[in-house]
Order: C-alpha cells, then sequence, then structure tokens
C-alpha cells in the first residue's frame, strides 16, 4: 500500500515522511534523486532514514489504523463472509432454477388438484352431511360406536406394514386427497383434513417404534431415545391440540334481557402496580365511559404501587381508589382484596393498558342472563402495538402474532367443549362463583386460568366471544416478553402438578384434554432443544441415533410432515401462519425449558413478577444477554454443517443419502436460528402513546372560520394525523380544532399542528383538554365499537411454501444484523489507531 500514487499528488496527512519540495523549474533532474524518493514511497520510509528501516521496510510495513490488530484479525472473516455471500447469492439462484425443472410436474399436479377441489359443492355435502348424520348422533351410545370404529380403522392403516413403493403410494394418496380438500371451506373439510394428518403421523409413530430404535452403543440409546421422546412429545401435542379445536363454537352475543333498571351491577377492576399514569389514564377514561347504566357501573383503580399521583387521578376523575397494606399474591392478591371492598354482581377485569370498547359489557352480559351457570366470559386480548416479532421482524399486521392462535381458534375450540379459560383481562366474571372457590386462586403464578379450572371442577359454565372488546400494548422488548413467557410456563406446570386437570372430580373429559394440552403445550423447551441439535449426533460423532436407512426415513416422515402443514395451514392458517411455530418455540425454548422441569419438582419455587408496558427503545440495539443461548447454538450447528459438507466428501461418501437428511435438517434449525437472533435485535420504539393506523371521517376547524373536511389515518391519546385536501398546509403551530365523530354526534378537540409528512398527511398534537373532553377523545377512537373490527384484514394469507421462503429470508437478515452488531461491539470494545485519536480529540 502506498501513499503516492503519482508524483505531484499530495501525501495523506498521517505519511510517514514529510512532502518533498519540487524541483526548480529549469533544472536538470537527478535520476538517482528520483529513484530514491519513488522507493521510499513503495517502502513508505522517509528517506533519511538509516540503512537497517529501508531493510525493516522490505518485509514489514509501518503501522496505521487500518493495519491494527482487530482489522487485520477481521479481515479473513470479511473475506469469508464476502465468498460466502458470493457463493449462497449464485448457489440458490443455481439450485431454484434445478428446483423449477425438478418440480414442474408437481406444479401440474397442484393446479390439477385445485381445478378438481373447484367442482365439489361443498355446501350441497356439508347439508346432506347434516342431514343424515345429525339424527344419528342423536342416538344413545352411537357418537361412541362411531368413534370406536374410526380409531379401529385408524390403527390398521396406522400399523399396516408397506414396503417402499407401497409407502409412497401411501403417501402420493393422502397427498393429492388433501390437496382438494384444502380449498374447500367449512368443518368437515377441516376435519378429514386432520384425520388424514392423525394417519400420517401414525404410521410414523408406529414405524419410529418398531423399526428404528436398535442402538449400537450406550450413549447412541441414550440420544436415539431422547429424540423418540421429544418426538412423542410433539405426536400427543398435535392429538390434543386437533381435539381441541375440531368444532370451534363462535359463540355470538347473547341479547340484554328486561329493561336497564334489572341490569347486574358491575364493579370494573383495573389492576396497577408500576406502571407510568399515562398508560392507565387511557383505561380508566374508556371504562368511564362504558354502555352501561350510570348507577350499575362502578370503576376502581386497584393500585399496588401506593402511589399519589394515582390517589390524586382518581379523585378528579370520580372513580374509586383502591391500596392495601401489602403486596402479598402479586395480582390475585390485589384483586381478592378489592372483591371484600366492593359489591357488585359482576366483576370486568382490565390490566391497566387493556382499553375497552364502550360496547363491552353490552356484548358479554347478556350470556349470564341467558345461563345462571355461567361464571366467567372472557374476549380476546387484541394488541395495537406490535410485539418483538412484529417490530424487529417487520412483521406487525402481516403476519399473525404469537397470541393470535389462541384468542382466534384455541378459545373458540375450549368453549365447544365448555373449557374457555380465563385469561386475567377483557373478562367478566360472576362473584357468587368466584368467592364460593375462595376468590382469584393464588396456589400458582398463573392465577387466572387456575381460576377458571377451579370454576369448572364446581360445574359452572364458562364462555367467549371471539370479538375484540378491548385493546392493550404489547411487551415492548424480547426480554419482557421472554419473561412474561417464563411466567406463563411456569404457572402452567404448577397446575399441571398440583392440580392435574387428569386427576380429581368435576371435570368431563373434553375438558380435561383441554386443560392438559393448554399445560402439555409449554414444556415445549426440552423437545425444541433436541431437535435444533440431534443432527450433531451424526455430523460430529458419526453415531445413528435413529436406525434407519435414510430413505425409508423420508419416505415415513414427509408425509407426516407434509399432511401436518397442510392441516393446520387449513384449520390454522388464518390465525397462525405454517413454520411460525418452529420461530416462536426457538427463540423460548432455551428459557421455558428450565422453569418447567423445576416447576414440575417443586411448584413453589419463583413468583410472579410484572410484564412492564410502556416502555421504549431509544436506541436500536442488539440484545447479548437475552440472544447468547441462540448464539451458542448457531455455532454449534454451523459447526455442524461443516462436518457434514467434509463427511459429504470425503469420509462417508458410501452415506451420501444419511449426510444428506442431517445436512438438510441442519439449514432448517441455522434459518430458525437466524430468525431468532433477528428478533434479538431491538428496532427503536420511541412513542409512549402508539399511534393507530385509522379511516374515520374527520373535519378540521380554523381560527380564520375555514371548515376541511379531512380523514383521520391515525390517532392516540396525544395526537393525530389527518389526510387533508390536495394543496391544503396549515401553518405548523397554528391553534385549530379536531372533529371526531361517536355515532351521530360530532365531537371537537383543541390541537396544534405540528408537522407536514408529505402526501396531504398532517400530525397534530392536542392541546389540554377537559375531563369530559378526555372521556369523549377516548370515545372517538379506541372506544369506538368497530374500531378493531378490520384489524386483522391486512394480514397476508398463509402460502407454506413462501412463509418458509419469508423465514428463511428473516434468518439470513438476522445472521447479517448479528454480524454487524459483533462488529460494532469489537469495535466498541478495541478501538483503532483513528477511532481512539477521535475518542481523544471528542474528550
Amino acid at each position: 500500500m502506498t501513499y503516492l500514487h503519482d508524483t505531484g499528488v499530495a501525501p495523506r496527512a498521517n505519511a510517514p515522511y514529510p512532502p518533498q519540495a519540487p524541483a526548480n523549474e529549469g533544472s536538470e533532474p537527478d535520476h538517482m534523486s528520483l529513484w530514491i524518493r519513488w522507493l521510499a514511497r513503495q517502502l513508505e520510509v522517509a528517506p533519511g532514514a538509516p540503512w537497517w528501516m529501508w531493510l525493516w521496510r522490505c518485509v514489514v510495513l509501518p503501522a496505521t489504523p487500518e493495519r491494527a490488530l482487530l482489522p487485520w484479525l477481521l479481515q479473513p472473516g470479511r473475506w469469508l463472509l464476502a465468498g460466502l455471500v458470493f457463493v449462497l447469492r449464485w448457489g440458490w439462484k443455481g439450485l431454484a432454477l434445478l428446483l423449477n425443472g425438478v418440480f414442474w410436474p408437481i406444479r401440474l399436479f397442484l393446479r390439477a388438484m385445485d381445478r378438481l377441489a373447484t367442482h365439489v359443492s361443498v355446501e350441497k355435502g356439508m347439508r346432506l352431511a347434516d342431514q343424515v348424520l345429525s339424527p344419528l348422533m342423536e342416538i344413545p351410545g352411537l357418537r361412541w360406536v362411531v368413534l370406536a370404529v374410526g380409531l379401529l380403522a385408524g390403527l390398521v392403516v396406522m400399523t399396516t406394514p408397506f414396503n417402499w413403493l407401497g409407502q409412497t403410494l401411501f403417501m402420493l394418496l393422502c397427498w393429492g386427497l388433501s390437496l382438494v380438500l384444502r380449498r374447500l371451506p367449512g368443518r368437515y373439510p377441516s376435519l378429514a383434513l386432520a384425520a388424514i394428518s392423525l394417519l400420517a403421523m401414525g404410521r410414523y409413530a408406529w414405524w419410529r417404534v418398531t423399526s428404528s430404535i436398535e442402538f449400537e452403543s450406550a450413549i447412541e440409546s441414550f440420544l436415539g431415545y431422547g429424540l423418540l421422546a421429544a418426538e412423542a412429545y410433539t405426536w400427543l401435542v398435535v392429538v390434543l391440540g386437533f381435539i381441541q379445536t375440531a368444532w370451534p363454537l363462535h359463540r355470538r352475543p347473547a341479547d340484554l334481557q328486561g329493561q336497564p333498571a334489572s341490569w347486574p351491577t358491575v364493579d370494573v377492576y383495573i389492576p396497577t402496580y408500576n406502571e407510568p399514569l399515562s398508560v392507565v389514564r387511557t383505561t380508566v377514561l374508556a371504562s368511564m365511559a362504558l354502555d352501561w347504566p350510570k348507577d350499575k357501573v362502578k370503576v376502581f383503580i386497584l393500585d399496588d404501587g401506593r402511589r399519589e399521583e394515582f390517589r390524586e387521578f382518581a379523585e378528579s376523575m370520580g372513580v374509586g381508589y383502591i391500596v392495601r397494606p401489602d403486596n402479598n399474591h402479586a395480582k390475585a392478591g390485589n384483586l381478592n382484596h378489592a372483591l371484600g371492598k366492593t359489591d357488585g354482581e359482576l366483576i370486568a377485569i382490565f390490566d391497566c393498558d387493556h382499553i375497552p370498547t364502550r360496547s363491552f359489557l353490552t356484548t358479554a352480559v347478556g350470556w349470564f342472563q341467558r345461563d345462571p351457570k355461567c361464571a366467567m366470559l372472557q374476549t380476546p386480548h387484541h394488541f395495537f402495538s406490535p410485539d418483538p416479532f412484529e417490530r424487529n421482524l417487520g412483521t406487525f399486521r402481516r403476519v399473525p402474532n404469537e397470541g393470535a392462535l389462541f384468542y382466534g381458534l384455541i378459545q373458540d375450540g375450549n368453549d365447544f367443549w365448555n373449557a374457555t379459560f380465563f385469561c386475567g383481562s377483557c373478562a367478566v366474571i360472576r362473584r357468587g362463583p368466584l368467592l364460593e372457590v375462595g376468590g382469584i386462586a393464588v396456589e400458582t403464578v398463573t392465577e387466572d386460568a387456575h381460576t377458571a379450572l377451579k370454576l369448572h371442577r364446581r360445574g359452572y359454565t364458562t364462555a367467549y366471544i371471539n370479538e375484540t372488546q378491548a385493546a392493550g400494548l404489547a411487551t415492548e422488548s424480547l426480554s419482557a416478553h421472554v419473561g412474561q413467557r417464563i411466567r406463563w410456563a411456569r404457572g402452567m406446570a404448577q397446575i399441571f402438578r398440583v392440580d392435574n386437570p387428569f386427576l380429581g372430580k368435576g371435570l368431563t373429559l373434553w375438558q380435561r384434554i383441554c386443560y392438559a394440552n393448554a399445560m402439555v403445550h409449554f414444556f415445549f423447551g426440552l423437545p425444541r432443544l433436541v431437535f435444533l441439535t440431534a443432527p450433531m449426533a451424526f455430523l460430529f460423532f458419526e453415531w445413528h441415533i435413529i436406525n434407519a436407512g435414510a430413505i425409508m426415513i423420508a419416505l415415513y416422515v414427509l408425509p407426516y410432515i407434509l399432511q401436518s402443514n397442510i392441516a393446520n395451514a387449513h384449520v390454522q392458517g388464518e390465525h397462525r401462519h405454517t413454520f411460525w411455530a418452529e420461530v416462536y418455540e426457538t427463540v423460548l425454548a432455551w428459557y421455558v425449558a428450565l422453569p418447567t422441569t423445576v416447576a414440575l419438582i417443586n411448584p413453589r419455587l419463583g413468583k410472579f413478577n410484572v410484564t412492564a408496558k410502556g416502555g421504549l427503545v431509544d436506541e436500536p440495539y442488539f440484545d447479548w444477554a437475552i440472544s447468547r443461548p441462540y448464539t451458542v447454538l448457531v455455532l454449534l450447528n454451523f459447526a455442524a454443517f461443516g462436518m457434514g459438507i467434509m463427511r459429504l466428501f470425503f469420509w462417508n461418501t458410501e452415506e451420501t443419502a444419511t449426510v444428506l437428511l442431517n445436512l438438510l435438517w441442519t439449514v432448517y434449525s441455522i434459518l430458525m436460528l437466524g430468525a431468532a437472533l433477528g428478533v434479538a435485535s431491538e428496532a427503536r420504539q420511541v412513542r409512549r402513546m402508539h399511534r393507530v393506523a385509522t379511516r374515520l371521517q374527520a373535519t378540521l376547524y380554523q381560527d380564520d372560520g375555514t371548515v376541511l373536511q379531512a380523514v383521520c389515518i391515525d390517532f392516540s391519546m396525544t395526537g393525530v394525523g389527518l389526510e387533508l385536501p390536495e394543496g391544503i398546509r396549515p401553518a405548523v403551530g397554528e391553534k385549530v380544532q379536531v372533529g371526531l365523530w361517536r355515532g351521530h354526534s360530532e365531537c371537537t378537540f383543541p390541537a396544534t399542528i405540528m408537522l407536514h409528512r408529505g402526501q396531504g398527511a398532517t400530525g397534530l398534537q392536542f392541546d389540554p383538554m377537559t375531563r369530559e373532553q378526555q372521556i369523549d377523545l377516548v370515545q372517538c377512537t379506541f372506544a369506538r365499537p368497530d374500531t378493531w373490527r378490520q384489524w386483522n384484514d391486512s394480514h397476508d394469507i398463509d402460502r407454506p411454501l413462501h412463509g418458509l421462503q419469508e423465514i428463511a429470508q428473516l434468518g439470513v437478515l438476522g445472521y447479517r444484523k448479528f454480524w454487524e452488531s459483533l462488529l460494532d461491539a469489537a469495535h466498541t470494545r478495541w478501538p483503532t489507531g483513528r477511532q481512539r485519536r477521535q475518542q481523544g480529540l471528542g474528550a
């Protein structure tokens, strides 16, 4: 490297020798001097340096910031990464072309099945099935006979041994039938797809147990049986899950009975501990505006933080304020203490960040009037802010979030079996039954689900209405999200240990299955870690933990995976996209594995932790602490992949199929771990009050009397965004009035023009408002009954292969973020010479 590339070019400021004065014009050039100067430039040495320096510079370059130790160490890594990116880019394109050619017949087959599906009359078939089956199912005992015959037929199909040709034909037959059924709407196609999936899974499970567990060493036996146990866990969850969601009830709200004067009294509880008043304020204002007779509803702030500003706020708003002398049993103890201080027939509970719509009580209470045994009614938990997965991966409102499956499908399935869970918020509970079971359960840290279990054991019914009637804030950071899931996992394991649904009286078989599946689900930690590391046994040590040929493994596992994905995409696709469960479980696996295991051994260990809401992420950062387990797994999987390449070409050339199968498994794990690293890369979140995207009629009133019709494109409690007519740009800082609608009435609010975003969008900030104006604002925005109705319409359609491709891209992006964060951390810890000088100048 030289600092001067041509005669007459000035040297850089940090050159190791001074610039030479130009020769006098007209003088003869000194060729020897020119040659020495040229050599000095090449060797980067001053012409007057001692002779040993000239020799030394022939072999050793001078120290510069660019040649500091760390950049030299990292340079090979950069070259390797650049080469890897080049190979992946062109290798992926070549592989894509190859796969397009190979799968061309398959695409033709898919199109043919789709065309065939258009000729199937689903409605006529379902009507005929209802006409024939419904009367038969009313015959006492016939349902059990049909179930027994179906199970017997399924066992025959699952246990009949096939050779490779028979298994291939079975796979193609199931696949073709599923491709037709997946295009058909309704419950019967869903049940048929679930049955086919269970048949494929049963064949694989039978083959695994009977034909693949003979091992040659103790370590292979230990690892092989561990993998089998992890797979058995997934089989159990699949079976229980299909039963749980076989027939979602889709309950509708019941009409209120009698005159308003006869409606039950309601206490609204808003428990809080350490959340800021800015978060709690909106929930209180919305609760005060509920459509219910004012003399029959009371709002209470249950402040376990015992803060003076909350007491003053409650007094100014005219709502109740309840504190207690201690914080025993956390949220459960807070609610139980309030039970003794109030007397409402019904209790509506909202987490302090969950803002109810004004129709909440009119939607929920009708079922308490219709069914005297109804002890609890739950509505969905909806979040108008992105959780860490949605924010950090950029999937907000495109991909259903982690909780969408539970509130969109599972709770509807639970409702069919009278097994709806209480979820701690957005619910109504009848006081009498709650006091009968001793109040909110305090034996475990998931007090909500445990309370519902106690109510069901007493013979009470519960209900679920899948209409969003409240909305709140999601967890802001991955660490908070993980902490919340740890508490849920620990609590479910505690219930499984101290109040097992399969033991004790009072529950039906189906209730036991629903509760058991909810609890068993949280034991996914260890199985997921097994799946992320299982290929390493062969790739590192050549241990065979599945004693079978790779071809037979593929012929049995492919139908199982294929049918499960087709069935899940049809049944769950609206609420959880294919392959996303693996992303969620990969992120959480390490953190829930230990708490669930410990809770099984000693359920009294662990304590309730409050999930922080309303926090900020001022600057993007990589969460090294939370990502440490993924980093270790990533390094292990990349090392295993490298070993696999060596085995493929040099060491195990006679086991090519086995090596390739393990390599594919490892690549899948690497992609999932990359997505997990992407979630750990925290994006900025600088709004404490999140803006909610919408399209509402609005009016802008200017001081000069001008009235502009506008569209409200987003709102929060601190401001709104308006879309103004083309060419209209009010001055920044101008005081205006914003008109929003509550039903047929317009409410106006003082505001200030803050900025123009382009394309006619203008941002406004609300000025201080009266108590009545604050309540009106909540009713015109967050508390509108239709605010959240179309929220999920922006979700992408679940396309499994497209989803896998997106996750793969997110995985690659996750590794890129990880690498950039690693370089930033390295430069911060070991700055180069130039950075040290800049830091010194800055100091």
